[in-house]
């Protein structure tokens, strides 16, 4: 089944929520949307109507320019697609392609080149004086910490010194090398006249997409390495803004995800999964230009309250709700390790 979404139709679906409208009962329509959206769905295919229906909702609603793959894996692990708009375009993957990066760099430590433990240095003109991550918060340079340390922070706070720890030992060139090596010719990074230094580059939904397939699907990297990535991207100090707004914290342990954000754009990729830890579905949502409200707010909000996110949050959490209680029998397990609170000591 390949359920290509089309926003433009979006009253032609046949929802409570387009009725409602016609009728006059908006607040009907939304209290039956909402109760669609929170239960589970039966199948994959069932799941991935649901799905393509509220994207297209919440999309439109959220305006912008939208780039998505969505896929649900059924009981033996084909997948059904949800959503499939733009899923070929070239697009700015921004801080997703983290992602990418984390992977070239794993793709060495896979092959004994690098170990999680050594160390990279952390100096004062290294550090990128943004509000992003934390190495710019440190005050105290020359300092080090461990390539294990840098990717955790990558990945987590997205913090974009650590970009530039990544390229200390996996260059800009060598990177591209990698992902093209694994058939990623339009997720690549920009490469700077700094060798060791290089912006996040482009993607499509669709390479995002395979790449997050081959990493649960154990073809990508290692299965050290994959436990290593996958831990990180499900960690509870990985990105909640979108996607996992709306979840428990036991619920966002089932999901892997990174975003990315800047000038108009407004991204986010993962893997969500089953309760006994398969792989159940895939996303890769990229959005920028003009979207709903007053784009002096707009224009400068990468908050939750951003309408793309809005549209995320909601998307997100029609996503779990539909696959909660499916499971893909022959995909590959990752059980997340439930949170343990602490009070220090």
């Amino acid at each position: 089944m390949d359920t290509n979404v089309n926003r433009r139709r979006m009253l032609g679906l046949g929802t409570v929520a387009a009725a409602g409208a016609v009728l006059g009962t908006t607040h009907v329509a939304q209290a039956a949307e909402e109760s669609e959206s929170d239960t589970a769905a039966a199948n994959a295919s069932a799941a991935a109507r649901r799905i393509s229906q509220v994207y297209a909702r919440e999309t439109a609603k959220a305006g912008g320019t939208w780039s998505s793959h969505v896929s649900v894996a059924d009981s033996d692990g084909n997948l059904v697609t949800a959503v499939s708009e733009r899923a070929d375009a070239v697009v700015e993957a921004y801080s997703v392609n983290k992602i990418a990066v984390a992977t070239a760099v794993l793709d060495k430590i896979d092959r004994g080149l690098l170990t999680l433990d050594q160390r990279v240095d952390v100096t004062a003109d290294i550090v990128i004086k943004d509000t992003d991550g934390i190495f710019a918060l440190d005050g105290a340079y020359p300092s080090s910490v461990t390539l294990g340390h840098a990717m955790a922070a990558l990945l987590t706070l997205s913090d974009n010194t650590a970009v530039r720890l990544c390229g200390l030992v996996c260059p800009s060139a060598e990177v591209n090398e990698i992902l093209r090596g694994k058939g990623f010719v339009h997720t690549q990074v920009v490469p700077v006249a700094n060798p060791n230094r290089f912006f996040l580059g482009k993607t499509t939904p669709a390479e995002t997409h395979t790449l997050l397939r081959k990493l649960v699907g154990g073809t990508l990297l290692s299965a050290k390495s994959t436990e290593y990535l996958l831990n990180i991207l499900r960690s509870l100090s990985a990105f909640t803004d979108g996607v996992r707004l709306g979840l428990t914290s036991a619920e966002r342990l089932r999901v892997a995800t990174k975003a990315g954000w800047f000038n108009d754009g407004r991204n986010e990729a993962g893997v969500m999964f089953s309760a006994d830890g398969k792989p159940i579905l895939t996303y890769s949502l990229f959005a920028s230009g003009v979207f709903a409200g007053d784009p002096a707010v707009t224009k400068d909000d990468y908050a939750a309250t951003h309408p793309a996110l809005k549209a995320r949050a909601k998307l997100g959490k029609t996503m779990f709700r539909s696959v909660e209680k499916l499971t893909a029998t022959t995909a590959r397990t990752y059980a997340a390790a439930p949170y343990r609170a602490t009070n220090g000591g």
